[in-house]
């Protein structure tokens, strides 16, 4: 594939790549706080799938009332990446390596996925970023990693091959449906690939339903809720429109503030702990973050 250089987009399209693109971290942020929340009333493997089902039949119905026209045949191989990246690979991997690790131990790879979503948006999208946007990249993914691992957690073989090929499925699955929506548009693609997952997804999910809802609270529910309809479905709308406006390696720096974003969720929502570590972090990715989309094109 030939090399597709880079354009600068226009200082209101770029405002609205940055903007699209924050969104959609936010709201994937939220995930960690809801998931330590439906985990408490669900088993995992049911949480992973329930939560693609129910986004399923949601992406049905918005594809029904709003009737877009449908992909063609030839897009149906990026679609299927997607499907198999976010939908799929990346929420099951990372549920079944946190049998084996702890969380904490986790967002060392997910500070990974920046570096991961932009070399694929360099293999699929065409995008050459300069080298000094590597370097800040790395950096920010460096900040990321070593906080994470103040906060200990034993490695595991298994656990962590399991992240590491969870992080490499969904930077992929973030570079295809970055590259895809620049023509069909950012909740399309979501809800066209969650429409090709839901026939593996709802019967998997019914087949390991729990014998009982009795012990499922109110808070359970709106967990489940929270990372079927957001993180599965209206996070990617912003983070897919996000994505094609203001280019893949750019936006998708980003991501190095999900970890913080999501830290500060769970202290407001759960009562943890914030000390002035985890914020000298967080400027120090924003600084990163910063200079990567000054040198991204």
């Amino acid at each position: 594939m030939n090399a597709i250089p880079m354009t600068v987009a226009p200082p209101a399209r770029a405002a609205a790549a940055w903007a699209n693109g924050l969104a959609g971290v936010a709201i994937f942020a939220g995930s960690l706080p809801a998931t330590k929340i439906a985990v408490a009333a669900f088993d995992p493997l049911f949480l992973t799938l329930a939560r693609a089902a129910i986004a399923g039949i949601a992406a049905i119905l918005l594809l029904a009332v709003l009737r877009p026209p449908r992909p063609t045949r030839g897009d149906l191989v990026s679609l299927v990446i997607v499907a198999l990246g976010v939908v799929v690979g990346f929420p099951l991997l990372t549920a079944l390596a946190l049998g084996h690790v702890t969380s904490a131990h986790a967002i060392v790879f997910i500070g990974l996925l920046p570096i991961a979503t932009a070399v694929f948006g360099a293999i699929r999208g065409g995008e050459r970023p300069r080298p000094a946007f590597w370097g800040f990249s790395l950096a920010g993914s460096t900040i990321v990693a070593g906080y994470a691992l103040r906060g200990g957690g034993d490695a595991s073989l298994v656990g962590d091959g399991l992240m590491l090929l969870a992080v490499v499925v969904c930077g992929l699955g973030y570079a295809e449906g970055g590259r895809l929506s620049r023509r069909l548009g950012g909740w399309q693609v979501i809800s066209w690939a969650l429409l090709l997952s839901l026939p593996a997804m709802l019967p998997a999910a019914v087949l390991t339903r729990p014998e009982s809802w009795d012990g499922v609270g109110p808070s359970g529910w709106l967990a489940l809720g929270y990372v079927a309809l957001f993180s599965m479905l209206i996070g990617f709308v912003f983070w897919y429109r996000g994505l094609a406006q203001g280019g893949i390696a750019a936006v998708g720096q980003l991501q190095l503030l999900q970890p913080f974003l999501g830290f500060a969720l769970a202290a407001l929502l759960l009562g943890e702990t914030v000390g002035w570590p985890l914020l000298a972090a967080a400027v120090a990715v924003v600084l990163c973050v910063t200079g990567a989309r000054r040198f991204a094109g």
